[in-house]
């Protein structure tokens, strides 16, 4: 099983459980997402010799920023994330990410997060991420990103969308559990402001690449409209 693999040039899948069952991708010299804290030794140990600028997040749940604090102080770079996540991440206030119907279960959340750490910058729709522009792609979360590569038309949506369900492990492109996503609605905006990208490699943060632009399009597409 390859556990980093190039997917485009300057581009690697770093597979954190099994092959694509929870993903941290490095885009250039910047690492994006870090994965649950139980797979923290894994991730450092597969970063040695990947020298990094840079940790950037998709999202604030737990299964993306577990092991932020540990990848920020071990190669000693910044932090950087959503403005909307931005609290999550700096407070372990994860109420402020959470749907209205799980605020009673925000202490499980912060008891899953990784420690808190501080934000060196709060990251906005243009911005330039080793080699990718940012995309603002609230929904699954206030301050969820997307990361866009133009020249060869590579997205890495995070949890916008998965594909491969992060209980039961089938394969196949799924919406977000309504149970963890903040606004539904505001997600599927999100997910078709994407689409029109018309991307040829689509990562995410569960499940494997997506090189079938019309197979993406058609499933956004088939959403309901709110």
């Amino acid at each position: 099983m390859t556990q980093i693999q190039e997917l485009a040039p300057r581009f690697f899948r770093i597979s954190l459980m099994g092959e694509d069952f929870m993903n941290a991708y490095l885009l250039d010299d910047v690492l994006v997402d870090s994965g649950p804290r139980f797979a923290g030794g894994k991730l450092l140990s597969m970063l040695e010799g990947h020298p990094l600028t840079a940790h950037a997040l998709t999202h604030a749940h737990f299964d993306h920023q577990g092991n932020s604090r540990r990848v920020c102080t071990a190669f000693k770079i910044q932090l950087w994330c959503g403005e909307g996540d931005q609290r999550a991440v700096e407070q372990g206030e994860m109420a402020s990410i959470s749907p209205a119907a799980r605020q009673n279960l925000a202490w499980l959340d912060r008891a899953l997060a990784g420690p808190p750490h501080p934000v060196a910058r709060s990251l906005h729709g243009g911005d330039l991420v080793g080699g990718f522009r940012v995309l603002e792609a609230p929904g699954h979360t206030p301050g969820s990103l997307a990361f866009w590569r133009e020249e060869d038309r590579v997205l890495v949506i995070g949890d916008v969308l998965f594909h491969r369900n992060p209980i039961t492990r089938r394969p196949g492109l799924m919406e977000p559990f309504a149970t963890v996503t903040h606004d539904v609605s505001r997600n599927r905006a999100s997910a078709r402001k994407l689409a029109a990208l018309q991307p040829s490699l689509v990562c995410f943060g569960h499940g494997r690449e997506l090189r079938d632009p019309r197979h993406f399009a058609d499933f956004i597409a088939s959403l309901p409209a709110a």
